[in-house]
């Protein structure tokens, strides 16, 4: 059984979700990102500040943090990744590291580690209730509009 309403995640998508703990796996994940040069948000900076590129045909400057699970798009070139994932993830693990990443203990990876799944399996709880009370909110009215017919 499978905790993503049905899909069920390869152990390849799992390996590849981990080894987005190493800057170098975020970096290469910027093959299409549009911006390169003279702005803020290159795919160097993005992947520093724990993001990898996860593009989709209506976001195509959509990012991931491999650590709190935390979306963002719409990045406009003078944005710094660094501010908008304080900005709108405050309480990242990351974030609040207080030395750069690829410098953590094996103590120190194996914590964050514990957090990162631990952030996975709550999104995947979230987006579960999400669509519990969307097909529970289907039924009230099917259920309702038979009572409106007996």
């Amino acid at each position: 059984m499978s905790l993503n309403m049905g899909e069920k995640t390869s152990e390849d998508q799992k390996y590849k979700e981990f080894m987005m703990n190493t800057y170098s796996i975020r970096l290469a994940s910027f093959v299409d990102w549009p911006f390169t040069e003279d702005c803020s948000c290159t795919p160097a900076k993005m992947a520093a500040a724990g993001f990898y590129h996860c593009p989709t045909d209506q976001e195509p400057d959509a990012v991931k943090c491999f650590m709190c699970q935390k979306e963002l798009d719409g990045w406009e070139p003078n944005d710094d990744p660094m501010s908008e994932h304080k900005r709108h993830s405050p309480n990242c693990a990351l974030i609040n590291l207080k030395k750069d990443i690829e410098d953590k203990t094996m103590e120190e990876f194996l914590k964050l580690e514990c957090i990162r799944q631990k952030n996975k399996l709550m999104k995947v709880a979230e987006t579960a209730m999400k669509e519990f009370e969307h097909q529970a909110a289907k039924t009230r009215e099917q259920l309702e509009l038979l009572a409106k017919n007996l």
